[in-house]
Protein backbone atom coordinates (compact mmCIF):
# COMPACT_ATOMS: atom_id res chain seq x y z
CA UNK A 1 0.00 0.00 0.00
CA UNK A 2 1.22 3.45 -1.05
CA UNK A 3 1.64 5.90 2.18
CA UNK A 4 -1.56 8.38 2.85
CA UNK A 5 0.00 11.81 2.69
CA UNK A 6 -0.89 14.33 5.94
CA UNK A 7 -0.84 18.00 5.04
CA UNK A 8 -0.14 20.05 8.17
CA UNK A 9 -1.21 24.03 7.89
CA UNK A 10 -0.40 24.72 11.77
CA UNK A 11 2.10 22.37 14.29
CA UNK A 12 -0.57 22.58 16.74
CA UNK A 13 -3.18 20.78 14.33
CA UNK A 14 -1.35 17.83 13.37
CA UNK A 15 -3.12 14.89 12.64
CA UNK A 16 -3.64 14.27 16.26
CA UNK A 17 -5.87 11.04 16.73
CA UNK A 18 -5.53 9.99 12.91
CA UNK A 19 -1.62 9.47 13.30
CA UNK A 20 -2.55 7.13 16.13
CA UNK A 21 -5.07 5.47 14.37
CA UNK A 22 -2.84 5.00 11.43
CA UNK A 23 -0.72 3.59 13.46
CA UNK A 24 -2.64 0.95 15.32
CA UNK A 25 -3.78 -0.20 11.97
CA UNK A 26 -0.12 -0.48 10.40
CA UNK A 27 -1.14 1.83 7.41
CA UNK A 28 2.06 3.83 6.19
CA UNK A 29 1.82 7.98 6.07
CA UNK A 30 4.17 10.97 5.57
CA UNK A 31 3.56 13.76 7.09
CA UNK A 32 4.27 17.34 4.95
CA UNK A 33 4.65 20.07 7.45
CA UNK A 34 3.54 23.23 5.22
CA UNK A 35 3.59 25.36 8.12
CA UNK A 36 7.67 24.56 8.06
CA UNK A 37 8.17 25.02 4.68
CA UNK A 38 7.78 21.74 2.78
CA UNK A 39 6.52 21.67 -0.57
CA UNK A 40 3.36 19.62 -1.57
CA UNK A 41 3.97 16.64 -4.04
CA UNK A 42 3.80 17.26 -8.02
CA UNK A 43 0.88 14.79 -7.78
CA UNK A 44 -1.08 13.03 -5.76
CA UNK A 45 0.07 9.56 -7.78
CA UNK A 46 2.64 8.58 -5.00
CA UNK A 47 -0.08 8.84 -2.19
CA UNK A 48 -2.83 5.93 -1.66
CA UNK A 49 -4.88 8.77 -0.32
CA UNK A 50 -4.66 12.64 1.04
CA UNK A 51 -5.38 14.41 4.16
CA UNK A 52 -5.76 17.98 4.38
CA UNK A 53 -5.82 19.10 8.41
CA UNK A 54 -6.80 22.40 10.06
CA UNK A 55 -5.22 25.85 10.10
CA UNK A 56 -5.53 29.62 11.17
CA UNK A 57 -5.96 31.10 7.72
CA UNK A 58 -8.80 31.16 5.31
CA UNK A 59 -9.67 29.13 2.63
CA UNK A 60 -10.32 32.16 1.12
CA UNK A 61 -6.74 33.63 1.30
CA UNK A 62 -4.20 34.07 -1.38
CA UNK A 63 -1.56 32.03 -0.43
CA UNK A 64 1.06 29.79 -2.14
CA UNK A 65 -0.31 27.27 0.49
CA UNK A 66 -3.63 27.45 -0.60
CA UNK A 67 -3.69 27.69 -4.12
CA UNK A 68 -1.42 24.85 -4.11
CA UNK A 69 -3.54 22.71 -1.69
CA UNK A 70 -6.44 23.28 -4.20
CA UNK A 71 -4.71 22.25 -6.93
CA UNK A 72 -3.06 18.97 -5.26
CA UNK A 73 -7.30 18.21 -4.29
CA UNK A 74 -7.83 18.74 -8.10
CA UNK A 75 -5.90 16.37 -9.41
CA UNK A 76 -6.77 13.69 -6.71
CA UNK A 77 -10.37 14.01 -7.69
CA UNK A 78 -9.33 13.17 -11.22
CA UNK A 79 -7.40 10.36 -10.94
CA UNK A 80 -9.97 8.93 -7.78
CA UNK A 81 -7.61 8.98 -5.03
CA UNK A 82 -9.39 9.70 -1.45
CA UNK A 83 -9.31 12.90 0.34
CA UNK A 84 -9.97 13.68 3.37
CA UNK A 85 -10.16 17.60 5.22
CA UNK A 86 -10.38 18.34 8.42
CA UNK A 87 -11.80 22.01 9.11
CA UNK A 88 -9.86 24.02 6.78
CA UNK A 89 -8.75 20.70 5.03
CA UNK A 90 -12.82 20.28 4.97
CA UNK A 91 -13.11 24.01 3.14
CA UNK A 92 -10.37 23.08 1.25
CA UNK A 93 -12.22 20.22 -0.63
CA UNK A 94 -15.38 21.82 -0.60
CA UNK A 95 -14.02 24.80 -2.66
CA UNK A 96 -12.21 22.70 -5.11
CA UNK A 97 -14.91 20.94 -5.65
CA UNK A 98 -16.38 24.09 -6.62
CA UNK A 99 -18.07 25.13 -2.88
CA UNK A 100 -17.83 28.46 -1.60
CA UNK A 101 -16.37 29.15 2.19
CA UNK A 102 -17.41 32.28 3.71
CA UNK A 103 -17.12 33.81 7.01
CA UNK A 104 -20.52 33.05 9.37
CA UNK A 105 -21.83 35.21 12.04
CA UNK A 106 -21.31 33.06 14.56
CA UNK A 107 -18.06 31.15 16.19
CA UNK A 108 -18.17 27.62 17.45
CA UNK A 109 -15.13 27.19 19.53
CA UNK A 110 -15.32 23.91 21.79
CA UNK A 111 -17.33 21.17 22.50
CA UNK A 112 -21.19 20.74 20.64
CA UNK A 113 -22.90 18.51 19.65
CA UNK A 114 -23.82 17.36 15.81
CA UNK A 115 -26.13 15.31 14.03
CA UNK A 116 -26.15 12.76 11.95
CA UNK A 117 -28.26 13.64 8.74
CA UNK A 118 -31.17 11.51 7.94
CA UNK A 119 -29.63 9.95 4.74
CA UNK A 120 -28.13 6.63 3.64
CA UNK A 121 -25.35 7.75 3.00
CA UNK A 122 -24.77 9.28 5.83
CA UNK A 123 -25.86 6.06 7.65
CA UNK A 124 -23.10 4.08 5.75
CA UNK A 125 -20.42 6.77 7.12
CA UNK A 126 -21.97 7.20 10.63
CA UNK A 127 -23.68 3.91 11.12
CA UNK A 128 -26.75 4.00 13.72
CA UNK A 129 -25.51 7.31 15.57
CA UNK A 130 -27.96 9.96 16.02
CA UNK A 131 -25.97 12.37 17.24
CA UNK A 132 -22.41 12.96 18.54
CA UNK A 133 -20.57 15.68 20.61
CA UNK A 134 -17.49 16.80 18.59
CA UNK A 135 -14.58 19.53 19.00
CA UNK A 136 -14.82 22.23 17.11
CA UNK A 137 -12.91 25.92 16.29
CA UNK A 138 -14.33 28.11 13.40
CA UNK A 139 -15.77 30.86 12.02
CA UNK A 140 -16.04 29.84 8.23
CA UNK A 141 -18.21 27.22 6.91
CA UNK A 142 -18.11 25.58 3.89
CA UNK A 143 -21.40 25.29 1.38
CA UNK A 144 -22.21 21.78 -0.14
CA UNK A 145 -20.37 21.36 -3.55
CA UNK A 146 -22.98 20.04 -6.74
CA UNK A 147 -23.07 16.19 -5.99
CA UNK A 148 -21.97 16.42 -2.39
CA UNK A 149 -24.05 14.98 0.19
CA UNK A 150 -24.59 16.60 3.52
CA UNK A 151 -23.59 13.90 7.07
CA UNK A 152 -23.57 16.25 9.89
CA UNK A 153 -25.16 19.47 10.54
CA UNK A 154 -24.71 21.92 14.01
CA UNK A 155 -27.60 24.32 15.80
CA UNK A 156 -24.62 27.15 14.62
CA UNK A 157 -23.23 25.43 11.03
CA UNK A 158 -25.67 23.31 8.49
CA UNK A 159 -23.10 21.55 6.84
CA UNK A 160 -20.58 19.99 9.17
CA UNK A 161 -19.60 17.03 7.04
CA UNK A 162 -20.05 15.92 3.18
CA UNK A 163 -19.12 12.98 1.38
CA UNK A 164 -19.06 12.72 -2.36
CA UNK A 165 -17.57 9.63 -4.14
CA UNK A 166 -14.35 8.72 -1.77
CA UNK A 167 -14.22 12.20 -0.82
CA UNK A 168 -14.94 13.03 3.09
CA UNK A 169 -14.89 16.67 4.09
CA UNK A 170 -15.86 17.49 7.53
CA UNK A 171 -15.85 21.26 9.63
CA UNK A 172 -15.80 19.71 13.24
CA UNK A 173 -12.50 18.39 14.70
CA UNK A 174 -12.80 14.37 15.22
CA UNK A 175 -9.73 13.96 15.24
CA UNK A 176 -8.56 15.44 18.11
CA UNK A 177 -6.66 15.26 21.20
CA UNK A 178 -6.33 16.23 25.19
CA UNK A 179 -3.30 17.92 24.28
CA UNK A 180 -4.13 19.42 21.07
CA UNK A 181 -7.55 21.13 23.50
CA UNK A 182 -5.31 22.43 25.69
CA UNK A 183 -2.57 23.91 23.10
CA UNK A 184 -4.96 25.12 21.14
CA UNK A 185 -6.76 27.38 23.66
CA UNK A 186 -3.28 28.82 25.14
CA UNK A 187 -2.77 29.61 21.28
CA UNK A 188 -5.76 31.10 20.85
CA UNK A 189 -6.19 32.76 24.04
CA UNK A 190 -6.46 36.09 22.56
CA UNK A 191 -9.47 35.14 20.15
CA UNK A 192 -11.40 34.00 22.88
CA UNK A 193 -11.11 36.81 24.68
CA UNK A 194 -12.06 38.13 21.58
CA UNK A 195 -15.13 35.96 21.16
CA UNK A 196 -18.60 35.41 22.77
CA UNK A 197 -21.49 33.57 21.93
CA UNK A 198 -23.53 30.75 22.90
CA UNK A 199 -21.21 28.48 20.78
CA UNK A 200 -17.60 29.99 22.53
CA UNK A 201 -16.60 28.11 25.20
CA UNK A 202 -14.03 28.99 28.12
CA UNK A 203 -11.06 26.78 28.14
CA UNK A 204 -12.99 25.89 31.48
CA UNK A 205 -15.99 24.89 29.89
CA UNK A 206 -13.57 22.99 27.38
CA UNK A 207 -11.56 20.84 30.03
CA UNK A 208 -14.89 19.23 31.95
CA UNK A 209 -14.86 15.57 31.94
CA UNK A 210 -12.45 16.02 29.30
CA UNK A 211 -10.88 12.77 28.96
CA UNK A 212 -13.81 10.94 28.53
CA UNK A 213 -15.29 13.32 25.53
CA UNK A 214 -11.96 12.77 23.79
CA UNK A 215 -12.49 8.57 23.99
CA UNK A 216 -15.77 8.75 23.42
CA UNK A 217 -14.97 11.15 19.91
CA UNK A 218 -12.04 8.46 19.34
CA UNK A 219 -13.96 5.94 19.18
CA UNK A 220 -16.58 7.79 16.24
CA UNK A 221 -13.74 8.92 14.79
CA UNK A 222 -12.03 5.48 14.54
CA UNK A 223 -15.23 3.99 12.57
CA UNK A 224 -15.03 6.97 10.77
CA UNK A 225 -11.53 6.66 9.64
CA UNK A 226 -12.06 2.91 9.08
CA UNK A 227 -14.49 3.50 6.64
CA UNK A 228 -12.39 6.03 4.45
CA UNK A 229 -9.33 3.78 4.39
CA UNK A 230 -11.40 0.72 3.13
CA UNK A 231 -11.94 3.07 0.35
CA UNK A 232 -8.03 4.05 0.22
CA UNK A 233 -7.57 0.00 0.14
CA UNK A 234 -10.00 -0.50 -2.50
CA UNK A 235 -7.92 1.74 -5.29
Amino acid sequence: MKPIAIFRFCKIEGPGYLGSFFDAHSIPWKLFKIDDGANFPSSPENFSGLVFMGGTMSANEDLPSISSALVLIRQAIRVNIPVLGHCLGGQLLSKALGGEVSRGTIKEIGWGKVVVADNAIAKKWFGNLYEFESFHWHGEYFTLPDGATRLLSSKFCENQAFSIDVHLGMQCHLEITEKMVSSWYEAGAEEIENSSGTAVQSFEEAQMNLTNRVTALNEIAKNLYLKWVSKVAKL
